[in-house]
């Protein structure tokens, strides 16, 4: 670790924060200080897989990602910390709990995926976020990924927003009630990140105004000071109301007085209205469009561009132009700053899902659905909401009504100068406020000073916790046995390797339990001393030895799991066993990133470029996952082939091996040992085996085993099935040694096995006898 950690720039300095830390950070700063341009650039500056989402759909739209509700599949209303529901709110009340969640809201397995897929969950518009709702995000992420220990379940917080701007709206019912929970509303009362801390990391160089006296005046709106000169200097911007400035945008605080705004400016113009309605394909909801489907032009018409230029640089967001000239379907326009002429292009909006790619397990977006329009709108007026992120040369900006908390200040920092800046009557200091609480938060958490040390030494923990993350293996486990309890009586008629293929997987993994710990508490021993070569070195050796170990159990799994694709009626297990291939994938590419990961923090590297190892992987995987389709056998699990002779022009069969090994006088242990699998399969082949006649069933299960099994058999309720004998006999025998001895009882039962030699009767009797008489 260097001695001195140092950044070319505020915007470096959290890039180094998401890639060599795990620390939640929120990242904030004025108006116009390139908080949309970080996040835009995020994706080719971090290693780290991330999703995007945001509190409104349109917010959402315009961060290229998706709103925070559908993402966690949230109902609407207001989240109570804790799992039950407060006595004085009632069960079908507008509030949910970590309980009513799980029951009323699960989520489905392609959800659980990707939220056990990121490292990086990045929440943009984090002003409008509430603290209840960021805590109902912490109950979903501990739940899906099965991480309780850790808040948000190991994820790392990027919060993007400013404070000063829109703020979290409660509704009077829900607040009363919310108030018992959080001091205020603000995401940074969440109980979770109170609990796991964060950064505060503002933004500080202004690239909207450059006019030293105007950037003074926001900083003072912003922190409550304004003086009287200040409110002065605003009122000397006063216009008479006789002077014209309809060629001006006018900010306004409600939607209704902007739309009665444009209509009447709309309406005064000659001639007349032509209309261009959108085209809006696949899943678009109509609250999250970016412009009206149905677009009301004239000429003379002012209007603004609502993005920024997808072709080139013609245009931005928020720029002004006039209407000269419709004909059919063109739409000339001329530009307010130029005067340039410039014909109107449709632009594309998409609405995106995340999902997991079926083959290389990567996270990757989904185009769900697009919406076509002219990237305008007019625009003689504009809400102070929809005017965030926009830039205005001049701006009429009426404070009539009483603004909301941070109002003003969002739109007077729409300006590049004072200059530009026209009001239609004097301000009152009124009107103008911040709230209190917001200025204490900044005073408390603004420590740009010690931010390098705070890096230095969450680097060191973020070593540690990806060595305790890499090297522990109980997620992976705790999914197989979530996929075992998912292996139905169903499943096991249609996949009788099932039980046996996923316990082989566990005793893989519990077999290097003891030897995973040792090895973290060797790197955790070099990691204290600071022996960084020492401890890359080991790291690297790790790393090759269990990625072999991983990567052969996902051969196996891959093919069992593209050997059974064509079963149906056994979705819940094909959905759990896709989630396991999720986490051994993840968990590859983990061990296999970790000597390089650690290197890059703990020499405090600029870049992380994990792409060639990630690539190697895929490569690797997809080789294998295509030789699987392309085996004749894919549609049906190799394993499933009838123990018959002469059946497989290919060869014997895998229960033919056994078969022949069992002959032989081995026993099932001898067998696994001898052909590399675990006991349970080689019982699968001998049920098989006997089912169809191939083997005496006596031959493989005692006639005290038979009579121990028969007298349990007979106390279980009537259509009990596999499960529910297998824990009634406490695990003493395999699930294929029961169905084999119950179908040999049934068939007694029924007189099926009246014709069983004298010699499987005789032992069948001894043994009876024996037991009786013990």
């Amino acid at each position: 670790m260097t001695s001195e950690v140092l950044y070319e720039s505020i915007p470096d300095l959290a890039v180094r924060f998401i890639n060599s830390t795990c620390t939640h950070i929120f990242l904030t700063g004025k108006a116009g200080t390139g908080k949309t341009t970080f996040l835009r650039n995020l994706a080719s500056r971090t290693h780290k897989p991330f999703v995007v989402v945001a509190p409104t759909g349109i917010a959402a739209l315009n961060a290229g990602g998706v709103t925070i509700h559908s993402q966690f599949l949230l109902p609407l209303g207001s989240f109570i910390p804790g799992r039950n529901m407060p006595y004085n709110v009632g069960e079908n009340s507008n509030f949910y709990t970590t309980d009513t969640l799980i029951r009323r809201h699960p989520l489905n397995s392609a959800r659980k995926q990707i939220l056990r897929s990121i490292e990086l969950l990045v929440i943009d518009e984090v002003s409008m976020l509430r603290a209840d709702l960021l805590d109902a995000v912490d109950a979903r992420l501990r739940s899906a990924r099965g991480n309780y220990r850790e808040p948000f379940g190991g994820v790392q917080l990027l919060l993007i927003g400013d404070l000063y701007q829109l703020p979290p709206v409660v509704k009077g019912s829900e607040a009363e009630v919310l108030k018992e929970y959080y001091p205020s509303p603000w995401f940074y009362e969440s109980r979770a990140l109170r609990q796991a801390g964060f950064v505060y990391i503002e933004l500080d160089k202004i690239y909207r105004q450059q006019d030293a006296d105007f950037i003074r005046l926001l900083n003072n709106l912003r922190n409550n000071t304004l003086t009287h000169d200040d409110i002065e200097l605003l009122n000397a911007h006063v216009r008479e109301s006789d002077e014209d400035f309809s060629d001006v945008i006018t900010l306004t605080t409600h939607n209704f007085k902007a739309d009665s705004m444009n209509r009447e400016a709309l309406s005064r113009l000659e001639g007349k209205s032509h209309f261009f309605e959108a085209k809006v394909d696949g899943e678009f909801p109509e609250h999250i469009y970016p412009v009206h489907y149905k677009l009301e032009l004239k000429e003379g018409a002012q209007i603004m561009f609502v993005r920024n230029d997808s072709e080139g640089n013609a245009y931005y967001n928020g720029k002004l132009a006039k209407v000269s000239r419709i004909s059919g379907n063109k739409v000339e326009v001329v530009m307010a700053d130029s005067g340039e002429t410039y014909e109107l292009k449709r632009e594309r909006w998409e609405n995106k899902r995340y999902a997991m790619d079926a083959d290389s397990r990567d996270l990757k977006e989904e185009v769900i659905g697009s919406f076509e329009q002219y990237p305008v709108r007019l625009a003689w007026a504009i809400t102070v909401h929809k005017s965030q992120g926009l830039t205005f040369d001049r701006a009429v900006i009426d404070v009539k009504q009483a603004f909301a908390d941070g109002q003003v200040y969002v739109a007077l920092s729409r300006l590049r100068s004072l200059d530009g800046l026209i009001l239609r009557e004097r301000v009152s200091p009124s009107v103008i406020s911040t709230d209190k609480s917001v200025v204490s938060f900044r005073e408390q958490h603004h420590r740009p000073s010690e931010l390098p040390s705070v890096m230095r030494q969450s680097q060191l923990s973020f070593v540690g916790q990806i060595i305790d993350r890499t090297f522990d293996f109980e997620e992976l486990i705790k999914q197989i046995q979530y996929a075992a309890g998912n292996v139905t009586d169903t499943v096991l008629k249609k996949v009788d390797t099932s039980l046996p293929i996923l316990e082989e997987l566990k005793q893989t993994l519990l077999a290097e339990k003891e030897n995973t710990f040792r090895y973290r508490n060797q790197l955790h021993g070099l990691l204290k001393e600071r022996k960084t070569l020492d401890l890359l070195e080991r790291l690297k050796k790790g790393s090759a030895y269990y990625t072999d170990i991983i990567w052969k159990a996902i051969e196996r799994l891959l093919t069992h799991q593209y050997g059974i694709l064509d079963e149906k009626r056994i979705k819940t297990y094909h959905n759990s066993l896709e989630e396991l291939d999720q986490l051994f994938t993840k968990k590859l590419m983990e061990i296999a990133k970790i000597p390089l990961l650690a290197n890059a923090v703990l020499g405090d590297h600029a870049e992380y470029k994990f792409d060639s190892v990630q690539e190697t992987l895929n490569q690797k995987r997809l080789a294998f996952i295509t030789a699987l389709r392309e085996r004749p056998s894919v549609k049906k699990d190799p394993s499933k082939k009838s123990g018959r002779k002469g059946k497989n022009k290919s060869g014997p069969s895998t229960v033919d091996i056994t078969l022949e090994y069992f002959r032989a006088g081995m026993t099932v242990s001898d067998i696994a040992r001898e052909r590399g699998l675990v006991p349970d399969t080689i019982e699968q082949h001998l049920a098989k085996a006997v089912s169809v006649g191939a083997i005496d069933i006596f031959n493989w299960i005692t006639a005290e085993e038979m009579v121990d099994i028969s007298t349990i058999v007979a106390t279980m309720p009537e259509g009990f099935g596999s499960t529910d004998l297998y824990k009634a006999v406490k695990g003493k025998y395999s699930y294929a040694k029961l169905r084999a001895a119950v179908e040999y009882i049934r068939g007694v039962e029924e007189g099926v096995n009246e014709s069983e030699s004298e010699g499987q009767r005789e032992s069948e009797q001894k043994g009876q006898g024996e037991a009786v008489g013990s």
